[in-house]
Formats: structure tokens, C-alpha cells, sequence
């Protein structure tokens, strides 16, 4: 009689008997007989043992070749939650047996019966090539590695590794000051929990990618913590400026967490001209506005003359410098200065009081390159005009003479030669000029 441990009859010896009419000679290593199963075959358990106690034949998902039949499967990576899916393919079957086991090396299907209670195993397909099996809910705990058995002489076995990927929690993004002061530096965290395996963190800020410092914890049951921290200077274009931190991981597409940069900066100042349009005349009315932009908006705008005083009918209003009844001695630089809780800035007008009847279109300044032009007319009259005179001297040169010199050609000494001269003496073959 059977009692659910042994086949009827059976002993050590018969440890490898026949599989339903299948009469194949089985070594004494192979699985154990733990039950029976419809059509007449026994249902098997592995309870062998490689080196040092571990499952025979670790290793990556392969291919054993045994008298032509060759056994293969493949390795399964699966989100927590979805369904996996093992398929032992054999070819050039010869009606071999095809078992499949869980890590615990229990048999969760042997042909297309389903021994194992756990109804998350379904059978997907089965024929003389292949037994495919589909586990859906796949959770951490069905982790590890499956066997593909074929009863062959020897027997072949094929390993598939299903490894359960968890996608990380959204992540979170804190900074170190919700404000930051232009020029300073801030430092932004983004955390990543509960993933498997370690999640990857990058960060953007607009289009330009950030460095980060990251640490990995390794949590309970292989989970994984990932924290990521940036630092970096920021300046008043950063304002509003979106810096995202992005997860990168296999279970997970296109998961992010953002935040906007608030950065405070001084006052941005620009002196505009509301009246008058063109020039400023003796006599007209200036009306100057200030533009003050900044974070926080200026609290407060001064207008001041640089090194002298304001007009003292002068009016100011808020952001406006009015002027009436302008004249020469108004003349000066005007500056508007708006401060706020980062820093001031100032912006600058320089007025030039016109005479009451220049024209818009010549205004009364000197114009450098006009006296250029003329003086350097005038030089080259000057030098054409030293150019003629001196040709002209050049041709009508004479000879001149002193006294001495007049009755010098028939004098036989200094004191004859002075008498001829006075004597006058006559040549008539030059031309002579005297000094006096």
C-alpha cells in the first residue's frame, strides 16, 4: 500500500524506477520520489547538493547539450507586482520528461501538472519542446533560482535567475534655505527610498547638469536608500530657474522631483526722460522717472545731484525729478538711487541746459573734426606758400659786398681797396648789391 512517501514496494534500489511507461534507466542521484501525480508518473523532489551544500550547477542561465537534446532557459528580471515568465525549451526532444523547480528545489510543474499549491504559477504552454510557466504578483520573496530538469540519460538541468527589481518611492527634494541672496551659495537634497537594485540621481538646472555627492544605504531585505546632495553659487538669472532632480532606474521611467530657485538681488535702476523729447533749452521743464526693479521690490528711491544740491524749486514725487523753468546753472549729473534688503544701485543722468534757440538739429557743440579739417587746411597753405618763396629767392640770388670788398679787385692792400670803394669803383661785368 502506498503511503504517500515511497512508490508500493520500492526500496533504495528502486530509487530510480520507471516514470509512467518510459522506461529509462536512472542513476541513484537523481530527485527522490515524494508522491504521485496523474498518468501513471511519479512526482520528484531534487534534494541534491553541489559544493558545499549550495544547488548543483550555479551559474547564469546556459544551454546543456546531452545526445543531441539541448535544455535552455533564460534569466527573468521582473518589476515587484508584474508576471514573469520561465520557458525550459528543449530540442531534438525524445519524449525526455521536462520538471520545473522553484529555488527550494520543489516541483512546480512536472509535464503540465501543477504539483505545487501556489496558484500563482500558471501553465502558459506545454509540449515536447517546451514547458512555460507564468508567475504573476511576482514579490521579493520569489527571488532566485529556477531549474529546468529533462530526464535524460545523463539527466540535464538549465538554471534561469529571476531577479525582482523595486522601483524607488517618488523621491523628495529639500533645500538647505527656501530664499538664497545673489552671490551666495545654496545646497539642494533629493532622496531616493526603497529601491532595489540602487537607484542613480542626476540633476539639471534648466539645461545645465549639476555634480552631486551620492550615498547608497543598503536598507532591510536588499532595499536600497540613495541621497544625493548639489551645491553650487546662484545669481539673479537663477531666479525661478527649475532644478530638478531625476531618478535613474530600471523598474521606473521618467521619475522626477523639481523645485524652483527664489533667489533675492539688488535693484536693476534706469533713469528714462519723460519731458521734453529733445534737447533741454533754458527755459523748458525736465521730467525724469525712475525705474526700479529688484527682489524684494526697492523699499526706498532718493534722487541727489553729484557734488552739488538739488534745485531747491525742484520736485520730487515717489520715483519722478521734476524740473521747471530750466537754465545754465542747473547743469550736473543727476543720480536716482534705489536700495532694498540685498544691496543699492544707482543710475545716472547728465544735463546740458541749451541755449532757448538752438535747434534740435544742430545742437551748439564743438564739433572736433570740423576744426581738425580746418587747421589742417590752413597748414598745407602755409607750406605751399613757403614752397613758392623759396623758389623763387632760389632763382634771383645776387652777389653782395662790404666796402672792403668794392675796390678789392685793383688794390694792393686793405686801405686801397677801401679808397677804390669809395672812389666808385665800377665793374661793370656784375651785378652787385650792397649792405648798408
Amino acid at each position: 500500500m502506498n503511503d504517500g512517501s515511497s512508490p508500493e514496494g520500492a526500496g533504495p534500489e528502486h530509487c530510480c524506477g520507471d516514470l509512467g511507461t518510459r522506461q529509462s534507466p536512472m542513476p541513484c542521484e537523481m530527485p527522490v520520489w515524494v508522491g504521485t501525480v496523474p498518468n501513471g508518473f511519479s512526482l520528484l523532489q531534487d534534494t541534491r547538493q553541489g559544493p558545499g551544500g549550495a544547488p548543483p550547477g550555479s551559474g547564469a542561465a546556459e544551454t546543456v547539450t546531452v545526445d543531441g537534446q539541448n535544455l535552455a532557459t533564460d534569466n527573468v528580471s521582473v518589476i515587484e507586482g508584474e508576471t514573469a515568465t520561465i520557458s525550459c525549451r528543449v530540442k531534438n526532444n525524445d519524449d525526455s520528461v521536462i520538471q520545473l523547480l522553484n529555488p527550494n528545489r520543489q516541483t512546480i510543474y512536472f509535464r503540465e501538472v501543477r504539483p505545487l499549491k501556489d496558484s500563482r504559477f500558471q501553465l502558459v504552454n506545454f509540449s515536447d519542446n517546451e514547458l512555460r510557466v507564468s508567475l504573476s504578483n511576482v514579490s521579493l520573496s520569489d527571488e532566485g533560482r529556477y531549474v529546468c530538469q529533462l530526464y535524460t540519460d545523463p539527466p540535464q538541468e538549465a538554471y534561469a535567475d529571476i531577479a525582482v527589481l523595486v522601483p524607488p518611492g517618488n523621491p523628495i527634494i529639500e533645500s538647505r534655505e527656501d530664499v538664497v541672496s545673489e552671490g551666495n551659495e545654496t545646497e539642494l537634497t533629493c532622496t531616493a527610498m526603497g529601491s532595489k537594485p540602487a537607484a542613480s540621481i542626476r540633476w539639471m538646472k534648466g539645461e545645465e547638469e549639476l555634480t552631486g555627492e551620492t550615498t547608497v544605504e543598503e536598507t532591510y531585505d536588499r532595499m536600497f536608500t540613495v541621497t544625493s546632495r548639489v551645491r553650487f553659487s546662484v545669481t539673479k538669472e537663477d531666479d525661478g530657474l527649475p532644478v530638478d532632480c531625476i531618478i535613474d532606474h530600471p523598474a521606473v521611467k521618467d521619475l522626477l522631483a523639481q523645485r524652483h530657485l527664489e533667489v533675492l538681488y539688488k535693484p536693476e535702476v534706469k533713469i528714462v526722460v519723460t519731458y521734453p523729447d529733445g534737447l533741454t533749452r533754458e527755459g523748458d521743464n525736465l521730467d525724469l522717472t525712475c525705474i526700479a526693479e529688484g527682489k524684494p521690490h526697492p523699499h526706498q528711491i532718493n534722487w541727489l545731484r553729484v557734488d552739488d544740491d538739488v534745485p531747491p524749486h525742484a520736485v520730487v514725487t515717489g520715483s519722478d525729478l521734476y524740473i521747471e523753468n530750466l537754465n545754465k546753472s542747473y547743469n550736473g549729473t543727476y543720480r536716482c538711487v534705489a536700495s532694498n534688503a540685498v544691496g543699492e544701485a544707482y543710475d545716472d543722468y547728465i544735463l546740458y541746459v541749451y541755449d532757448s534757440r538752438a535747434s534740435d538739429g544742430a545742437p551748439q557743440k564743438i564739433d572736433h573734426a570740423v576744426i581738425g579739417g580746418v587747421v589742417a587746411v590752413v597748414m598745407f597753405a602755409i607750406l605751399c606758400a613757403l614752397i613758392v618763396l623759396g623758389r623763387y629767392f632760389a632763382r634771383h640770388k645776387g652777389t653782395y659786398f662790404t666796402h672792403e670788398a668794392k675796390g678789392a679787385d685793383d688794390a694792393a692792400d686793405a686801405d686801397t681797396a677801401i679808397i677804390n670803394a669809395e672812389g666808385g669803383h665800377n665793374n661793370s661785368d656784375e651785378k652787385k648789391e650792397y649792405y648798408i
